[in-house]
């Protein structure tokens, strides 16, 4: 199998220049063909809204789906998004040569503010149609307005932020009234709580955002042209309706946090980006002279939230002082610029333009750029025409950008959705670890590319890097389908190879044992993961080579016992005489097969233990196929060894009961053989019924003659009922077990004597022994001494028999006197019997004329009729035909034979000219036979009443309706 492998890392080599060659022609390397089927649509898609205005436009907002357009001198046009042919228009009411400066909606899009430049401002709710003029505001120029997007409702702007062109922050709250229009003035209060300085003095608020921390603290970024300062502070809980003069009172003896950039070009805008909606923003970009500086926003900080800060300068087309930027916009990974004529997408990423956009000169010059931060949509108009960016999928290149930055990690997420993608980024980190020598971190990024495997393997064996070629390897197999068979059996052949020659190089190094037991416990994992676990099955026998051919037997028995292959396991250890180990793993999994197969073997040298587990093993095994092992053992083995065969044995037969024949026979042969005194408590245990003994009889008793067990043969001819030889042979041992087995026979008298006689003819011919004789008379009533008189020789002396034969003389006398005694008896009885005959002749009953028949209940006098003692009346006729069905069939048929015979006793003679004489003898003779054919009737049907005799309790069982005629019975009661 190493050979074979050998071949096919040359083969890598081979292949590696095929890739090479490949890829010179540019054949791609990655498994996916990065091929578009349409033109994809761009990241920023412009639409041009169907809209003319009447008048030229100068201000335009849009937040939360509401668009707010300044038109002219005096219009306002109001359109909800959602019903966007359904538009608002309302006057402002200027007489004066006034006009729109700025216009500001918040979050809600419920509150518009609209800043003019005669340093007024004007007011306008989302439910009402009336402007109205914020008094507390005359004079100032507002530039900017922070929003409270914590209090804020439709009705009430909560405390709010205003910055002004003079530098002056005010805090200011706008309320309307229910009930009416404006009951009382919108402005609730107008108050300065800071002046915002660059070094030349005061300078304008141009742009204000309020954010809220963690733990009540709020963030306030206020930017004028050069200048961003945060005002940090908290406000306590319950008090935020009191606005933020507090934040602003704790810096008004010194200045605020800030950064400051040198270049300006008269104004700045910053702009956020929130992911999602009613959330906090998570990163800004400020436009200012220098650039734009981008950074995030961590609100965990104490002093400041802006992070990772950086400055993106314009673009070098981008000249600040002829073109300069007019607006920003921020999304999740670029910024927007607006020029007089174009629109520009930079990545926050790298800086780099991604996207530009020039507008026709026929539209106009560009004047504002806005985005509705609910829908994230961007907006952009002239003084003529308007235009809306839909944002599509803007992270489709991100994971470029990232890659290119090594930030692997982040491009990954950003094209978890697109394979493709996903593949070059896994296969540019790869070889960036590659080469800063991270094998193991390239290795596994290589596994998950669609990369050529033979130049990935090559580059590790080529670098001698055999733990990353591992991990390559295993990573790779577990991304294999289950239907890719012949690469799952090449990698985990392989990685099997790569598993022994490095366990083989660290067992030998001492200093490498930490190594070494971790790289043994990672094998032992790969082996035993169930992912692998067909293929290792199907592959069993190369596995099984592998391990032999690097001499790793305890691997070998790990592989095993995971393949369940426990017949090679217990055969190694039976190999290496580790018999207790051998036994231990077959108790352990309780094979049966592999409990026959080594207990040949098991049972030589550890018999006590075998023993032991076959009987923990129970009925699960069959004792029958044990027996060969117990016979080649029991043939070698000493008695005391024998022993244990006999212990199992026993366990089988009392404890489970066993009744095959061959246990109980082999049971036997080892009584016989060993424990003679057991062997006929087995056998006297057995019982002499033949039908519940489960050893062989014939087999037995042949066992037991050979080896002189006596007693054993004298109990098997019992039970056989061999009652002859049974005495025959237990004469030779016993004459007591000889008269035990003569009175066996107790429904045979005539054998019973039979063996009494071989007994008395034993005692006397043999033993010539005259009382034990005699005494045989009297335990068996059958003899008699006339019996045993032949058996003794001629010179015996009458003197030792008178005693019996006196004996046998009474009991004649009194045979006789009995027989005198029953004939007395039986004489008297026949007498009582006449007479009680007699008596019965004379006997009689009496009819009353309104008696009925029990049977047909009419009247009894009307036809021939039987009366009985039980009081019980039946019509011939009707008991005739009550009797007959329940009569056997032989009766039925007797029954039968004698009503033909009287009928044809009742039919006239056809002579008419007989002899007087004659006529007179055959009608004697005739008389005679029909008084005898009507008693033989009688005597059948009149035998006892159909209701008290016994015929009426037989037909207790016999069901109401014949079952042959049960289905017609059925069918008439339908």
């Amino acid at each position: 199998m190493a050979s074979i492998l050998d071949e096919y890392e040359d083969s890598l080599y081979r292949s590696a220049s095929v890739q090479q060659s490949r890829a010179s022609v540019g054949i791609p390397h990655s498994g996916y063909v990065n091929a578009r089927l349409e033109k994809e649509t761009p990241i920023f898609n412009k639409q041009r809204i169907d809209f003319s205005p009447p008048e030229k436009i100068n201000s335009l907002v849009v937040s939360s789906n509401q668009l707010c357009m300044s038109l002219g001198k005096d219009t306002l046009l109001r359109i909800d998004l959602g019903k966007p042919d359904e538009p608002n228009q309302v006057e402002l009411g200027r007489k004066d040569e006034a006009k729109v400066y700025k216009m500001f909606l918040d979050h809600t899009g419920s509150h518009l503010l609209i800043a003019l430049n005669t340093s007024e401002c004007l007011y306008l709710n989302r439910s009402v149609q009336k402007v109205r003029a914020l008094s507390r505001w005359k004079g100032h120029l507002i530039e900017s307005v922070g929003w409270n997007k914590f209090l804020g409702s439709e009705t009430n702007t909560g405390p709010i932020l205003v910055g002004t062109a003079q530098g002056q922050i005010y805090e200011a709250e706008i309320s309307v009234s229910e009930g009416s229009l404006f009951s009382t003035n919108p402005d609730q209060y107008f108050r300065q709580v800071y002046t915002l300085e660059e070094e030349s003095g005061p300078a304008p608020v141009c742009c204000l955002e309020i954010e809220r921390g963690i733990e009540g603290k709020f963030f306030i970024i206020a930017t004028t042209r050069k200048r961003l300062f945060q005002f940090v502070g908290k406000v306590p809980e319950g008090t935020e309706q009191q606005g933020f003069s507090s934040i602003f009172a704790m810096h008004a003896d010194h200045l605020p946090s800030f950064r400051e950039f040198p270049a300006s070009f008269g104004f700045s805008e910053i702009a956020f980006y929130t992911q999602k909606l009613r959330s906090s923003p998570r990163s800004f970009a400020w436009m200012m002279g220098n650039g734009v500086l981008y950074g995030t926003l961590d609100y965990s900080r104490p002093d400041s939230i802006l992070s990772d800060e950086r400055v993106w300068v314009y673009p070098s087309d981008i000249d600040v002082t002829v073109n300069k930027p007019i607006s920003i916009v921020l999304t999740q990974f670029h910024f927007l610029l607006l020029l007089p004529d174009r629109v520009k997408a930079v990545c926050t990423l790298n800086g780099q333009v991604v996207f530009q956009d020039l507008f026709l000169e026929k539209f106009g010059l560009l004047t504002r750029m806005i985005k509705d931060p609910t829908v994230q949509q961007i907006w952009i108009h002239t003084e003529k025409v308007v235009f809306r960016y839909h944002v599509q999928r803007e992270s489709r290149d991100v994971w470029k950008m990232y890659m290119n930055m090594n930030k692997f990690d982040l491009a990954k997420e950003y094209c978890k959705d697109r394979p493709e993608c996903l593949d070059i980024v896994l296969a540019k980190e790869a070889e960036h670890c590659f080469q800063n020598k991270r094998y193991l971190d390239s290795a596994k990024c290589y596994a998950l590319t669609q990369n050529y495997f033979e130049e990935i393997a090559l580059k590790f064996i080529e670098a001698k890097q055999e733990e990353a070629l591992m991990e390559f390897l295993i990573k790779k197999l577990s991304n294999l389908k289950p239907s890719e068979k012949t690469q799952t059996t090449l990698l985990t052949t392989w990685l099997t190879e790569l598993y022994l020659n490095w366990l083989g190089i660290l067992e030998g190094d001492p200093s490498q044992r930490n190594l070494y037991l971790d790289t043994r416990e990672k094998f032992r994992t790969f082996l035993s993961s169930p992912r692998n676990k067909d293929c290792l099955f199907n592959n069993r026998a190369s596995i099984y080579e592998l391990l032999a051919s690097h001499g790793d037997t305890e691997h070998m028995v790990y592989f095993a016992v995971i393949m369940q292959d426990y017949e090679r396991v217990v055969a190694h250890h039976c190999q290496h005489d580790e018999y207790d180990e051998a036994l231990n793993v077959l108790s352990r999994h309780r094979d049966e097969k592999l409990f026959y197969k080594f207990s040949p073997v098991l049972i030589q040298h550890i018999p006590k233990k075998v023993v032991d587990a076959w009987i923990s093993m129970g009925s699960r095994l069959d004792a029958r196929n044990l027996i060969p092992a117990l016979v080649n053992y029991s043939q070698s083995a000493s008695t005391q060894q024998i022993n244990e065969a006999i212990r199992y044995m026993e366990f089988c037969v009392y404890q489970l009961e066993e009744t095959q024949q061959a246990i109980h026979n082999y049971l036997l042969s080892l009584y016989a053989l060993c424990r003679p005194d057991s062997l006929l408590s087995y056998l006297e245990q057995a019982g002499t019924n033949p039908n519940r003994i489960h050893y062989d009889l014939k087999y037995a008793l042949r066992l037991c003659a050979e080896h002189g067990h006596h007693h054993a043969c004298v109990h098997i001819y019992k039970v056989m009922e061999l009652y002859e030889e049974a005495v025959d042979l237990a004469l030779q041992v016993d004459v007591d077990l000889a008269k035990s087995c003569a009175d066996l026979p107790e429904d045979d008298e005539e054998l019973r004597k039979k063996l009494w006689l071989k007994i008395a003819r034993h005692v006397v011919q043999e033993e010539k022994d005259v009382k034990k004789a005699m005494a045989c008379l009297s335990s068996c009533a059958l003899l008699k001494i006339e019996d045993v008189l032949p058996f003794f020789p001629d010179f015996v002396t009458i003197d030792h028999f008178k005693e019996a034969i006196c004996n046998s003389l009474e009991d004649y006398n009194k045979h006789i006197e009995e027989l005198k005694r029953e004939m007395e008896e039986a004489t008297q009885s026949a007498k009582r019997i006449r007479e009680d005959i007699q008596e019965m002749r004379n006997k009689y009953g009496s009819v009353e004329p309104q008696e009925k028949c029990a049977a047909c209940d009419f009247p009894l006098l009307n036809r021939p009729f039987y009366l009985f003692l039980c009081g019980h009346m039946f019509h011939y006729d009707c008991l005739l035909q009550a009797v007959f069905p329940n009569l056997p069939a032989y009766k039925q048929a007797k029954l039968e034979d004698l009503q033909k015979k009287l009928a044809g006793t009742n039919q006239p003679s056809k002579s008419h000219h007989r002899p007087k004489d004659a006529d007179t003898s055959s009608l004697g003779k005739g008389q005679q036979s029909r008084e005898q054919i009507k008693a033989d009737i009688d005597d059948i049907v009149a035998a006892e009443c159909v209701y008290c005799g016994e015929l009426m309790i037989r037909s207790i069982d016999k069901p109401f309706i014949d079952p042959q005629k049960y289905e017609e019975e059925m069918q008439s009661w339908l």
